[in-house]
């Protein structure tokens, strides 16, 4: 039988391998809210407690105080490190240990107290995007299933080392090749899923055109693109590519 009714809020991949997690343990919500630009919906009563996964909203306090229990937040990050919507990129830009928190959530982004937290294995690492937002949702729902069981251990952030992380723009994936490429391997694992690491590429007909890098690999400490999709065509190697583009 079930032992806490919940609603949850997600709005992403890294929301559905959550909740994936959590039903295949046989909890499933009381109320599923997937899009963050529509009016937040009244919470039924028997609701005990709300469970908030990568939603994309800031909700308000008094929204916020409505369960019982209050609301939960899953993040993907080792809180207070990498607070903010984007967590996952920064944890593959700056190289960091990926890890999953939960916390109780305030008013404050990523502010509340820690409920549970947990260093998250991902070999090899850094990897691209779409792996490692799985494996951390889903570890992140293995996390709240302990916590739905009465693991958590409530403590305070350490709010001055908290560092934050701002929302990923189109521009961000642009390639500078004489760039650092470790720097340039890590945007092309990163921005794998959105926006793409990309470059604009000067054809041999001095037309320029964008061409996103969907694989790369350091040789001899270059930074050299494997697999690309030139704009208006299907992925191909990068040799093709310059094959007939060169």
């Amino acid at each position: 039988m079930q032992k806490i009714k919940f609603a949850f809020f997600g709005s992403s991949k890294f929301s559905e391998y959550v909740l994936d997690e959590l039903e295949k343990a046989g909890y499933s919500p009381i109320l599923k809210v997937t899009d963050a630009k529509e009016a937040l919906p009244e919470l039924p009563a028997e609701i005990d407690l709300c469970v908030v996964a990568s939603f994309g909203r800031i909700l308000p306090k008094e929204y916020l105080e409505i369960p019982k229990e209050g609301f939960i937040n899953v993040h993907p990050s080792l809180l207070p490190d990498l607070r903010g919507p984007s967590p996952i990129q920064n944890l593959i830009l700056q190289n960091k240990e990926p890890g999953i928190t939960v916390i109780k959530m305030d008013e404050k982004m990523d502010h509340g107290p820690i409920l549970a937290q947990e260093k998250v294995g991902i070999e090899p690492w850094p990897d691209h995007y779409a792996i490692a937002e799985e494996k951390l949702g889903r570890a992140g729902g293995k996390l709240l299933l302990r916590i739905f069981e009465g693991e958590a251990l409530e403590r305070e952030q350490d709010h001055d080392d908290a560092t934050y992380v701002k929302m990923v723009k189109k521009e961000d994936g642009l390639l500078d090749l004489k760039d650092n490429p470790e720097t340039n391997l890590r945007k092309v694992l990163a921005y794998s899923t959105w926006p793409g690491a990309h470059i604009f590429f000067k054809r041999k007909t001095g037309e320029e055109i964008r061409v996103v890098v969907r694989n790369a690999k350091i040789i001899d400490n270059q930074f050299i693109p494997t697999r690309v999709i030139p704009a208006g065509k299907k992925e191909m190697d990068w040799q093709d590519f310059l094959r007939g583009n060169v």
